[in-house]
C-alpha cells in the first residue's frame, strides 16, 4: 500500500553510483515504492549507463521490486541476465530496432518469469501500444525524451497519457500506467490527473532540501490533493 493511489518509482541517474547499495537502502527506508533502473547503451541514446553486474550488486541491499528500462538497440541480447540480477519487470521501447518483432521480445521477457513493460517516445503514437496490450504489465508514457535526468516536463504528454488511461480501460487488461521523465512538485498532478499511477521521479528527488523522504512525502501529499485520499493499492 503506498501512502496515496499512485506509486514513486525512484531513477537512481541521479544518485551516487560509487554507493548504489547505501542509496538502494534509502530510498526504500524513505517509502519509495520500487527502484526504476535506466539503462543507457550510448547508441538508442546518446548517455550509457549501468550493466546487469551493477543491479545485482545492489539487489541483496533492498526488498524494494526492480524495473530495468532498456533504452537500448536491441534489448533481446541481455534479457535474462536482467532476470537474473534480480529485476522484476524489464521495460523495452517501441521504438528500439530490436524490438520490429514486439510480440516476440515481450513473450521472450514472460518466458523469462519477468513481468513486460512497454515505453514510448513522445513522438511515438499511443497505437504502437495497441496489438500488445494482452502482453504487458506496464505501459510508459514518456515525458521527456530518453536519455539524461534533468529534462523539462512535456506538458503536451498529459493528453497522450489520458488516452492511453482510457485505451487500458476500454482494453479490460491489467496494465499499469507510468510516467517517466521531468516529475517533480509543479508536474505531479497533471501527470496523476491525467490517469499515471506510477511516477518515475529522479532529479526531484535527489534535490530536495529536506532529503528524499520529504520528497516523496511531498509528492505523495500532491497526489492526493490532485486525485482524493489514500486508500487504492498500486501493485509493485
Amino acid at each position: 500500500m503506498t501512502q496515496s493511489s499512485a506509486a514513486i518509482a525512484p531513477s537512481v541517474l541521479t544518485a551516487d553510483f560509487a554507493r548504489l547499495g547505501e542509496e538502494a537502502q534509502v530510498l526504500e527506508a524513505a517509502g519509495a515504492d520500487r527502484i526504476h533502473w535506466d539503462v543507457m547503451d550510448g547508441n538508442f541514446v546518446p548517455n550509457l549507463t549501468i550493466g546487469p553486474d551493477v543491479v545485482a550488486a545492489a539487489r541483496k541491499h533492498t526488498s524494494l521490486p526492480f524495473e530495468v528500462h532498456l533504452m537500448v538497440n536491441d534489448p533481446n541480447v541481455l534479457l535474462s541476465r536482467w532476470v537474473d540480477a534480480g529485476c522484476e519487470r524489464i521495460i523495452v521501447h517501441a521504438e528500439s530496432p530490436g524490438c520490429v518483432h514486439l510480440h516476440r521480445t515481450l513473450g521472450a521477457i514472460a518466458e523469462l518469469g519477468a513481468r513486460a513493460g512497454l515505453a514510448l517516445n513522445p513522438a511515438t503514437p499511443l497505437s504502437a501500444a495497441e496489438e500488445v496490450l494482452d502482453l504487458l504489465d506496464l505501459l510508459l508514457v514518456m515525458t521527456v525524451n530518453p536519455g539524461f535526468g534533468g529534462q523539462a516536463y512535456i506538458k503536451t504528454m498529459e493528453a497522450k497519457t489520458a488516452a492511453a488511461a482510457a485505451l487500458i480501460a476500454e482494453s479490460g487488461h491489467s496494465v499499469q500506467l507510468e510516467v517517466d521523465g521531468g516529475i517533480a512538485p509543479a508536474t505531479v498532478a497533471g501527470a496523476v490527473r491525467a490517469g499515471a499511477r506510477v511516477l518515475v521521479v529522479g532529479s526531484a528527488l535527489y534535490r530536495h532540501t529536506d532529503g528524499i523522504a520529504a520528497a516523496i512525502g511531498d509528492l505523495h501529499t500532491r497526489i492526493n490533493a490532485a486525485i482524493g485520499a489514500p486508500g487504492d493499492s498500486t501493485e509493485s
